[in-house]
Order: structure tokens, then C-alpha cells, then sequence
């Protein structure tokens, strides 16, 4: 699917919310967009305590499936196979992390509901 510059440019309007939510909830931001042979991740967070590897979803009320439930398997292995590139490339392959989500509910009204999930599915 071919991605136009308008949906780019709402893509990264929501990341931005979902960075702006978690930070204002103790985490701190350290990538964003990261890329490599695997995948991307929306968002790479720490806590003090793990690497928090984040996917942003946004959706319509009127869309039939959750935001959790539009990453499926496959998608989950894509995002853990580039979190391990991450922490091997930065020498920490054997951090403590977890994958969590953000779930962008877009309203009628132009407002958005965010909903944070910690620790959505395993490593």
C-alpha cells in the first residue's frame, strides 16, 4: 500500500501525541521511526527500569478492529525481530524490555482518545 504525504504527515502527528502521552508518563523518548532489514518501530521509550518498544495505531470509531487486534502475528515478529537489531546494535542484546501500544482513537470531533497498553504481547 502506497502511503501518501497527507497520510505521512498524520502518521507522524499521531506518533507525536503517543510520544508527548508516555513521556508525560515517566518515559523518555530515545528514537523515533527506527528502520532496519526487519521492520520499523514507531517508538523506542526507556523507563528506569527496560527498553520500551512501542507501536502507534490510530483508528476510526468506525473502523471494525481494535488497534491491538490489527497487529497479528506477523506484525509482532516483525517488531520483536527489529528490537532484538536494536539492542544488538547497541551492545545491550540482553536488556529488559517490553512492546507496548498506543491506540489512537480519532473522534468525530476532531479530539483523540488515547489508550496506552503496556506490555501488549510478549517477547
Amino acid at each position: 500500500m502506497r502511503r501518501t504525504q497527507n497520510t505521512l504527515e498524520q502518521g507522524a502527528e499521531q506518533e507525536q501525541k503517543a510520544a508527548d502521552h508516555l513521556c508525560a508518563h515517566g518515559l523518555q523518548l530515545q528514537e523515533r521511526n527506527y528502520l532496519c532489514a526487519h521492520g520499523e518501530i514507531d517508538l523506542i521509550m526507556h523507563s528506569d527500569e527496560e527498553w520500551v518498544f512501542v507501536e502507534v495505531r490510530s483508528r476510526r470509531p468506525s473502523q471494525f478492529s481494535s488497534a491491538l487486534e490489527s497487529i497479528g502475528p506477523q506484525k509482532q515478529q516483525r517488531l520483536l525481530r527489529s528490537a532484538e537489531h536494536f539492542l544488538a546494535s547497541r551492545g545491550i542484546a540482553d536488556a529488559p524490555c517490553r512492546f507496548d501500544v498506543v491506540a489512537i482513537a480519532l473522534l468525530p470531533d476532531g479530539r483523540s482518545d488515547i489508550e496506552w497498553l503496556p506490555n501488549a504481547f510478549g517477547a
